[in-house]
């Protein structure tokens, strides 16, 4: 029984979410515990998502490096055949008339 591979672009951002919602908790943490400011008035939530977000960015382009090159082979390559199928097509409608 083989299973199936899950597309390269499903596994990047999988593993995109997972690197953001640690950043995400690590920035809370250090929020709650006062080792970085937080927000002003309400907007502690809003403050804790940016660091989060500000965080795992260079994090993702660093560590995801290989994940992100098979996804971009994954859709040149389904680029491709879409390409080579509609050249076909359309040689196929041009012998028709």
């Amino acid at each position: 029984m083989s299973v199936a591979k899950p597309s390269a672009m499903i596994r990047y951002t999988a593993l995109r979410l997972l690197i953001f919602v640690g950043c995400f908790l690590v920035a809370g943490v250090a929020v709650h515990f006062g080792l970085i400011p937080a927000g002003l008035g309400g907007s502690n939530m809003v403050w804790v998502i940016l660091l989060g977000l500000v965080l795992s960015a260079p994090l993702s382009y660093v560590l995801l490096r290989k994940q992100r090159d098979e996804m971009s082979q994954q859709i040149v390559s389904t680029v491709d055949r879409t390409k080579a199928r509609l050249d076909a097509n359309r040689t196929r409608e041009d012998a028709v008339q």
